[in-house]
Parts: C-alpha cells; sequence; structure tokens
C-alpha cells in the first residue's frame, strides 16, 4: 500500500542518467532537460478506482522545513506593529452561495494537498496521492484513481511514487494539465510527472511527461499556466534540498507550452536557480480569457522578510527554440511589516475537544499567485498567513502591474476576532472582486472552511464579514499536526464570476480519516 512520503524539502542539484539530455547555458545560467520517460495514458476513466484503504495503516508526514528567506533564516525579530490590520467591521460578503459537495477522502496518509481546476463543464480535484473528476453539481464522472496509476505508464519514479499533486485547466487551450512528484520507493531518486489531456474531456487519455530530478526531491512544486503568444509556457517552481539534507535554493522554470498540447515527445524544461538566500516562489497563473502580452516574461513572487515587510519579484524570459532563459534581477517590493504565524511559521493552531495543534505553513505566500489582465491594470493576488494578537490571520495583497512599474495597490491582515485564519486562497472574477477561502479553528471550534471576500467599492485593504462553507463536526486528533498543505480557490471558465474552493475538514474526531470538500459561491454584482 501506498503511505505518505516525508514532505521534508530535498534535492537540489540535477543529475544526469541515461534516459535524460542536459545542457547548461553559460550565458544564462539555464538549465534545459528533455523528458526523460514519454507516454499516453488509457482514459482516466477507464484505469481502476482506487477505493480507500480500509485497514491500512497510516503515516503523517513530516512538516516542510521552513524556507530560509530573508531575516527568517536567524533570529526571529522583535513583534512587528501591522499598520494594515483590518479595523473596521464591514457588511456581510456580499456573495450567493452555490453548490457543496464533498470531495476526496482521505486513504489513510496525510497532509490532504487539496487542489482543484475547474472547466466549462468539470471539476478535477487532485489531493495526496489520487484525483477524480465530478460534475458541477457534485457527481462522481471518474475515480478517484491513484496518480500513480495515471502516471504509471512513465514507469520508474513516476510509477513507484507520487506527492504534491496540482491539476490546472488551461482556459485558452481548453485542456487540463496534472502534476505531482514522482519518487522511488527508497526516496533517492526523484522526477517531475506532468500529464496534459488530449482532448477537452478530463476523463479522456493524457500525454505523460517524466523529468528527472536525480538524486535531489523537487518538492513543494507549484505549476500554473501563462499562454502567451510565442515562448508560451506552463510555469513551475520547487524548493530544492540537496541530497535529503541541504538548501540549494528555488528552481524557476517554464515548460513548453505548445509542445506539451501538441504531445510533441521533445518538450523542453527550463529552469534557472536561485541564490541560496531565496525560495517559496509561486508562478503567475492565469485567470480570465485574456492573455498576457506577448513577451511577457512569466513572474514569480515571494515573501522575503515580515520585518521590515518584503515581498519579492523575479521575472523568467523563456525562449524554448533556443533553448536559453533568463531570470530578472530581483525586484524587492515593501509591504506591511507582520509577525510570524505561530512564532516560526509553525505549529500553533487550536482545535475543539484536544490539545492537538495544527501546522500554519507560516512561513511562505500559499498557493495561488492569481493573474488577471484587465483593461487598465494587470493585477495579481496572493496571500499568507501572519501572527495577529496571539492567534494566527490571513494576511493578503493586490498588486498592478507586476510586469513593469510594479505597485501594492492594497494589502491588509484579515482577524476579526479570536478565531486562527491559515491555508488561503485567493483569486479576483472578471470586475475585480477578490475573494479568499481559508481554513478556521480555534479551541471552541472544530476545523472549518470559510470564505471572504471584497468589492472595488470597498474600502482599500478591507474584506467584508466572511461565510461559512462548511463547518467541521471533528477535530484531528493526536499524534498528527498536518493540514491542507495548501489549498485551492479558482474562478469558474463558464461565467468568470463563480468562484470554487477546496480544503479538508474532519467529520469525526480521527487521524488520517481528514474529507474534502468543494464549494462554490460568487458576489452578486457580478452577471
Amino acid at each position: 500500500m501506498f503511505q505518505a512520503f516525508p514532505k521534508v524539502f530535498l534535492g537540489s542539484v540535477f543529475a544526469l542518467t541515461a534516459a535524460l539530455s542536459f545542457a547548461q547555458h553559460a550565458n544564462t545560467n539555464a538549465t534545459v532537460k528533455y523528458p526523460s520517460a514519454f507516454a499516453i495514458s488509457q482514459p482516466l476513466s477507464e484505469l481502476p478506482i482506487d477505493e480507500m484503504g480500509i485497514g491500512e495503516r497510516g503515516k503523517e508526514a513530516p512538516r516542510p522545513r521552513p524556507v530560509p528567506l530573508g531575516s527568517r533564516a536567524g533570529a526571529v525579530p522583535a513583534a512587528a506593529v501591522d499598520s494594515v490590520l483590518q479595523q473596521e467591521v464591514m457588511p456581510f460578503v456580499s456573495a450567493t452561495k452555490g453548490a457543496a459537495f464533498d470531495g476526496i477522502a482521505a486513504k489513510n496518509f496525510a497532509p490532504s494537498d487539496a487542489n482543484l481546476a475547474v472547466g466549462p463543464n468539470h471539476i478535477v480535484q487532485t489531493v495526496n496521492v489520487r484525483l477524480a473528476v465530478y460534475s458541477k453539481s457534485g457527481a462522481l464522472l471518474s475515480g478517484p484513481t491513484n496518480l500513480t496509476t495515471l502516471f504509471g505508464p512513465l514507469g520508474g519514479n513516476c510509477k513507484a511514487g507520487a506527492s504534491d499533486p496540482v491539476v490546472n485547466y488551461d482556459r485558452l487551450a481548453d485542456r487540463w494539465v496534472i502534476s505531482d512528484i514522482g519518487m522511488s520507493t527508497n526516496m533517492t531518486t526523484f522526477s517531475e510527472c506532468v500529464a496534459v489531456s488530449k482532448t477537452n474531456n478530463p476523463a479522456g487519455a493524457y500525454t505523460l511527461y517524466a523529468y528527472s530530478f536525480g538524486t535531489n526531491l523537487n518538492d513543494y512544486p507549484k505549476l500554473s499556466v501563462w499562454p502567451t503568444t510565442s515562448n508560451s509556457a506552463y510555469l513551475a517552481t520547487y524548493n530544492i534540498f540537496q541530497q535529503a539534507l541541504f538548501f540549494a535554493g528555488a528552481d524557476i522554470c517554464g515548460f513548453d507550452r505548445t509542445k506539451m498540447l501538441a504531445g510533441n515527445a521533445t518538450a523542453k524544461q527550463i529552469c534557472v536557480k536561485t541564490p541560496t538566500s531565496e525560495g517559496g516562489y509561486l508562478p503567475s497563473d492565469l485567470d480570465g480569457p485574456t492573455p498576457p502580452a506577448d513577451g511577457t516574461p512569466g513572474l514569480f513572487l515571494t515573501w522575503q522578510d515580515n520585518n521590515p515587510g518584503q515581498l519579492r519579484l523575479r521575472k523568467l524570459k523563456l525562449n524554448f527554440t533556443a533553448g536559453t532563459a533568463s531570470l530578472s534581477a530581483a525586484t524587492n517590493i515593501p509591504v506591511a511589516n507582520s509577525n510570524f504565524a505561530c512564532g516560526n511559521g509553525g505549529t500553533c493552531v487550536p482545535q475543539k475537544g484536544t490539545a492537538e495543534l495544527l501546522d500554519s505553513l507560516g512561513d511562505r505566500l500559499m498557493y495561488r499567485m492569481a493573474y488577471r489582465k484587465s483593461s487598465d491594470h494587470e493585477r495579481v493576488v496572493v496571500n499568507h498567513a501572519v501572527g495577529s494578537g496571539g492567534h494566527v490571520a490571513v494576511r493578503w495583497y493586490e498588486i498592478w502591474d507586476p510586469s513593469g512599474a510594479v505597485t501594492v495597490h492594497e494589502q491588509g491582515t484579515f482577524a476579526p476576532d479570536a478565531t486562527y485564519r491559515w491555508m488561503a486562497s485567493v483569486a479576483m472574477d472578471k470586475l475585480n472582486d477578490i475573494a479568499i477561502g481559508y481554513s478556521a479553528s480555534s479551541s471552541t471550534i472544530h476545523p472549518a472552511i470559510r470564505f471572504t471576500g471584497r468589492v472595488p467599492t470597498d474600502p482599500l485593504g478591507t474584506l467584508e464579514t466572511e461565510s461559512s462553507i462548511l463547518e467541521g463536526s471533528g477535530s484531528q486528533l493526536p499524534t498528527l499536526s498536518r493540514w491542507g498543505d495548501y489549498s485551492a480557490l479558482q474562478v469558474d471558465p463558464s461565467d468568470d464570476c463563480t468562484f470554487w474552493y477546496t480544503n479538508q475538514y474532519q467529520k469525526v474526531n480521527g487521524t488520517f480519516d481528514w474529507s474534502s470538500h468543494i464549494g462554490s459561491f460568487k458576489f452578486s454584482r457580478c452577471p
């Protein structure tokens, strides 16, 4: 049976294998890889169903090692004054809830890695280590399928083990992209496994790619869609630890989207490594129907320092024909100071009825970095967890023109009461309404799934009073602190208004028996 592999950050240097083509471009410091394996899957709907592992023994995956960013590599600074802590009590969030249904449940491992993508007629959800296809009313159309079964035709690491899945819907191509880490059974070699649907049917066949990372794990990967006219890419980021021990910087990467959509076996992955003082980057991920202007480099953000507050932006210029890439110098973006969640970004979130505390992952930006090109501005929104008044809150940012004269249009810390809020994801609709979904918990409530948001006429830096998607009826018991690792909020391409959110919760008190939930809502002013 499959048990969750340790989610420590491992691996750094790309190892050569007999199956791997490798090139180093000294002028750009870019590493170019070709697939180490290539295959076509059976239709997803024809693959075996992976039922819950009744009677199997669960295993807790160790929480990721902190990303050594800025002052976080040293002593924790003194408490900071949060100048953007929201003081106003806003009206109840002006959104109407829609469909709500449970997604994939636990298979005796943790954390959930709950993630989803939305197309015109389908929702694809991935968790650690399975995926399923649903209708928008919640009907199960395919799966759950083990990710190792989907990627099995590639052999090697992609057949042996899986972790950290991400699913994307490529709106402009009307296709689906699924990725995860592949790893050998003894966790000594690692790969990135990528599946691109051959049609717009997510339950159909996929073109499969494996990219070797040798003896180094490409941990906490995040994938995004960046469909510029030329050199269009699936962007990716990885935190790299060498030989399972030593942090060696982040890999900032792009896959050749054009060739992947064509099912071409020579689709390149090009990466540039950051200094070892940087990690935890997110790639820009397109929302809406308007692509970035041709020539716009891939955008990558990380939370670099909390006191003084600072985001860091880098831009990746790709040329897949030439096999080159260049990474811009870092642009430091001043933001309001903040305090670490849980003291050092670790474990402190309380739950009702148990002394077991949950992990905050408060040392990094949380998935996604949602990008939207409007008539007047480019915009991105991101978030992370911060400490606020002895509990944990969501800090969020709206950033304008990130590929040009970048500015922070607004930012805020949402902490309306003593409830802990964390594991958030943020996105925008076509009217630039902002929505945020997250986990909420305290010593008096079980972990819940909630959301809030704002419309452009609200005062800058404020969110409206939250609403509940689902209130949990159980807590996670000792000795399991892992929670989520990430969640996902996406916008429905059918109307560019409806938000879909997925996260985990507990139906009853227990361990390794979490459930996942999928809920939708949209702002009343969005037609």
